[in-house]
């Protein structure tokens, strides 16, 4: 029987993501991870499916905040405003570690693979939004356009965000990832009553 490693899963994490800035994710192992964190292949399964794992593991949750935000939006919230509810919660979630989620970015940027996989998570979230619209009472197609619409806004606050460089002030004034999300909504907000008719 193995013995039982504290944050075992901390560290394989904290590990995975440092070789992979090294060296690549294609060219790092299990092997090589588990090692380098003091542990077993075996222990590194007992928490991860595959090496991917290590930077999806936490999008069941990250899925389970953005509909309950929208659940408990207030009854008035339209649903482009509870999407932007459970943005924010999102966001600020994000905001907790920046270091971490720049990093992470980096190595999810250098492999097509990994672009793949993060495109299928922000579908996932925007069918999760949806649904949770849905449940609120909204009609489609309009439940569907406010999730759509709220991952594209979360898209574009979150590439200018880990391009900023860290304590320097983006373009709103503030380095602060829930205060792009919201002035990006209301940026494309913005955009779509221009373009209204009279």
């Amino acid at each position: 029987m193995g013995r039982w490693e504290p944050n075992a899963r901390g560290r394989l994490a904290e590990t995975a993501l440092k070789l992979y800035a090294e060296q690549g994710f294609e060219r790092t192992t299990v092997t090589e991870i588990a090692e380098a964190a003091g542990l077993t292949e075996r222990t590194f399964f007992r928490h991860f499916a595959d090496k991917r794992e290590v930077l999806f593991y936490g999008t069941e949750m990250a899925q389970d905040m953005l509909t309950h935000a929208i659940a408990q939006a207030p009854a008035s919230a339209s649903p482009i405003d509870a999407v932007g509810a459970a943005l924010d919660s999102f966001g600020a979630f994000f905001q907790e570690d920046p270091e971490r989620v720049r990093r992470r970015d980096a190595v999810v940027s250098a492999s097509t693979e990994l672009r793949e996989r993060e495109l299928v998570k922000l579908d996932a979230f925007t069918s999760a939004m949806a649904g949770a619209l849905r449940e609120r009472g909204t009609a489609e197609p309009a439940a569907s356009l406010a999730a759509e619409a709220g991952i594209a806004a979360f898209k574009v606050a979150y590439a200018r965000w880990v391009a900023a460089e860290p304590g320097k002030t983006g373009r709103t004034g503030e380095q602060d990832l829930p205060r792009l999300l919201r002035s990006s909504l209301a940026e494309l907000q913005e955009i779509l009553a221009d373009r209204a008719p009279a």
